[in-house]
């Protein structure tokens, strides 16, 4: 097997053509892989993606945006593929995977490349967060950015007043409580057998993403999400089982209830058996603990506080937000999505939800959303 460190990039059989593969090393203790598309000197376009994700998720829009005069360029974030660095353990330090150290991951990849500024920051699902945070923090450095799937809602507040917090309501213990206990997937990556459940499961790792991919994309007919009234028990259990997973299952065993058939597979044309035989490569070799890390740092609330220091600031630059109209993730957090459009991102230009598409909208109908990314683009930079 080869050494982790040593890893090649993706082999350019499995690439459409026009994007490349490389490592760029020294970037925060990183060692990234990346894919890219268009040419140095042109203005960059950085693409993070989301759980369980590589940068190959960015495939099929790369081409487009590089054809229309950006140098596109996606790397495996800090946990995931080919990228190197991070630790796998359970019991790691979580501080690397913090949302100030992920853009800081970001920040020096784009001077790794040799540019001062993006053209703008794009973010799918836990890229959506770090593209958000990063044009948040350093606004002068990302000037546009584009988030998909996952809402920002702002930073938290600062808390105000003497001694402590009033407790919240126990969701999780409530979740435990209804006729059909239930608990929430993020709370439950966040535990020591989660990586295990999916990475050593009974029917393997290429059929649990089939699966996996399947739930939670325009496919799976289910998918028809509506608004929530609140963070209640009785209002988070309305939502799919990949999200409120029934109490008594790994998320391994969720996901297997709702297997596509092999002419359901056969008939896919977003995510064909070859291209999902790339994930399920990377994931068989590493793992899925190291993108479990960053659910860890939100559940524990750990690192809060780095982020009560941006209270009250809004993404003021221009942004724009792409999901799929079947996409649950807009509304897993009740409220967020109208947050985003409200006060958290002052400047946006546009929320499109897309016909045909889940949680998977790049992917799913990349020819949209690409489109939709270059209004934007020659929107909010036409002196470009």
């Amino acid at each position: 097997m080869t050494d982790a460190a040593q890893l090649p990039p993706l082999d350019a059989s499995v690439l459409p053509a026009g994007i490349r593969a490389r490592v760029v090393d020294g970037i925060n203790g990183l060692r990234v892989h990346l894919l890219e598309a268009g040419e140095a000197g042109q203005p960059l376009l950085v693409l993070l993606h989301g759980f369980p994700e590589i940068a190959y998720s960015w495939r099929k829009v790369m081409p487009a945006l590089a054809a229309a005069g950006y140098h596109v360029v996606a790397p495996d974030l800090r946990g995931y593929g080919r990228t190197t660095g991070w630790s796998a353990e359970y019991d790691t330090d979580l501080a690397p995977f913090r949302p100030v150290n992920m853009v800081r991951d970001a920040i020096g990849l784009v001077r790794a490349l040799g540019h001062e500024r993006v053209a703008a920051v794009v973010g799918h699902d836990f890229g959506a967060s770090v593209a958000a945070w990063s044009a948040l923090m350093r606004p002068d450095i990302f000037p546009a950015v584009a988030l998909m799937s996952a809402p920002f809602s702002g930073p938290p507040a600062i808390p105000t007043g003497e001694g402590p917090r009033p407790a919240a309501p126990d969701v999780h213990a409530a979740m435990l409580r209804l006729p059909r206990p239930r608990k929430h997937y993020q709370w439950y990556y966040s535990t020591r057998p989660a990586n295990d459940d999916m990475w050593r499961c009974r029917q393997g790792v290429h059929a649990f993403l089939r699966a996996y991919y399947h739930h939670k994309s325009a496919d799976w007919p289910d998918n028809r999400p509506f608004p929530l009234a609140g963070w209640t028990a009785e209002e988070l259990a309305r939502m799919p089982t990949y999200y409120i997973m029934d109490a008594g299952e790994t998320m391994a065993e969720t996901v297997a209830h709702h297997m596509p058939t092999a002419d359901q597979v056969a008939a896919n044309r977003w995510l064909p058996e070859a291209e999902l035989a790339v994930y399920a490569g990377e994931y068989e070799r590493n793992g899925f603990q190291g993108g479990l890390q960053m659910y860890r740092v939100r559940t524990t609330g750990r690192f809060t506080a780095d982020l009560e220091i941006f209270a009250g600031r809004a993404i003021a630059q221009p942004s724009l937000f792409i999901a799929g109209s079947s996409d649950w993730g807009i509304h897993q957090t009740p409220g967020a999505l109208e947050r985003m459009n409200g006060t958290a991102c002052t400047g946006m230009r546009g929320v499109h939800l897309v016909d045909g598409a889940g949680h998977w909208v790049q992917q799913e109908q990349p020819e949209r959303t690409a489109a939709l990314l270059l209004d934007f683009l020659r929107e909010a930079a036409p002196s470009r």
